[in-house]
């Protein structure tokens, strides 16, 4: 699903890590970890095709129309944009084609799903950070990509909302999908996460989570 050669990105000549050859196959679920400006983000939107990588390159399969989904960290929205949660969701329906009245059920089906009902006509400025998460998280789940790049999903979740995040990443992974998540919380990682990728200045690491992430180690890596 994913195959990168002599990747290298980061700022103009200043590459962040050696050059990374990856392959992550389809229906895989995989984490990406590392410290604070390690290029965590930065690897994910090379990935995505939002960022242009120094060197090397990176393979997708997966189709140009509809073979992926992003989800950005939320410090990337523009919260004063005039639209309401409803319609942020209902963007997952976007290069569909289907009836308006399933499209309808469709929607509300999903914002109960997480939690959302009640506040369809809540303008984005009026959310609170777990409630803008959430609904990024449903209209992410009104796609049908089969590759799902997530940065960090788990933001601004409280422990309800984070428990339902695992729960459909499980079973998108379940349906088949391949799911690459930036994570900061180590110990969701080990448990929720079968592979990772630790992203170092000395160099990219992949291993099985059990083992790269082995305790003791901090909870959290910033």
């Amino acid at each position: 699903m994913i195959r990168c050669r002599g990747l290298r990105w980061g700022a103009p000549g200043q590459p962040l890590t050696p050059a990374l050859d990856l392959h992550l196959p389809s229906g895989s679920l995989s984490a990406i970890i590392g410290t604070n400006g390690s290029g965590k983000s930065s690897l994910l939107k090379v990935l995505a095709g939002l960022q242009k990588p120094l060197a090397g390159k990176v393979d997708l399969a997966a189709p140009k129309q509809g073979g992926f989904s992003f989800l950005p960290q939320q410090q990337h929205l523009d919260r004063q944009f005039p639209i309401s949660l409803e319609a942020l969701v209902a963007g997952g329906f976007w290069g569909k084609r289907e009836a308006a009245r399933a499209r309808a059920e469709k929607l509300q089906a999903v914002l109960e799903d997480w939690h959302l009902s009640g506040l369809e006509s809540r303008p984005l400025m009026a959310l609170s950070g777990g409630e803008l998460q959430r609904a990024l998280l449903a209209r992410l789940s009104l796609t049908e990509a089969p590759l799902l790049l997530l940065d960090e999903p788990h933001a601004a979740l409280d422990e309800a909302g984070q428990t339902l995040l695992w729960q459909h990443l499980h079973n998108w992974h379940a349906q088949g999908r391949t799911l690459v998540v930036v994570c900061h919380d180590l110990a969701a990682v080990r448990q929720h996460i079968p592979q990772t990728l630790w992203v170092k200045s000395s160099g990219c690491v992949l291993g099985q989570s059990q083992e790269l992430i082995a305790p003791p180690f901090q909870t959290q890596v910033a």
